[in-house]
């Protein structure tokens, strides 16, 4: 029994695919010309809209002063009248052991050796980080 022959049709395609396959590939494109450091921080600037996030650090760390201001300058006081014989809650002070404190929040004994923590400031703190934190 003899084995049919290939078609010349089949002889060409396989021909045409190993031509294909010995042809050298055709080089890449060269890459871009550097487009220096200006251009390059340009697209980086408009690519990740650095821009716009910076706006926003900035309006962002003035609003919390506009807030910081607003708490210690208008609620304390406030707060301060709101409760009898406080005064004004930013600039309150504890002493420890308990001593009598004058207008300044200075000890009246001069022979007092405890500690003052002025616990006023750390109020106002806390209660810009809240009003930041809701709005």
């Amino acid at each position: 029994m003899s084995k049919p022959k290939p078609k010349d049709e089949e002889i060409l395609q396989v021909l045409k695919e190993i031509k294909a396959l010995l042809e050298p590939k055709p080089s890449p494109p060269p890459p871009p010309p550097p487009k220096g450091l200006w251009n390059e921080f340009i697209d980086f600037i408009s690519k990740y809209k650095v821009l716009g996030l910076a706006v926003a650090f900035i309006m962002g760390m003035y609003v919390g002063q506009v807030v910081q201001s607003l708490v210690k300058d208008i609620l304390m006081p406030l707060i301060g009248l709101a409760i009898p014989g406080l005064g004004n809650l930013s600039t309150f002070k504890i002493a420890v052991p308990p001593t009598a404190l004058d207008a300044e929040g200075k000890p009246l004994d001069p022979n007092w050796t405890g500690q003052l923590f002025g616990i006023g400031n750390f109020l106002v703190s806390i209660i810009t980080f809240i009003i930041v934190a809701f709005v």
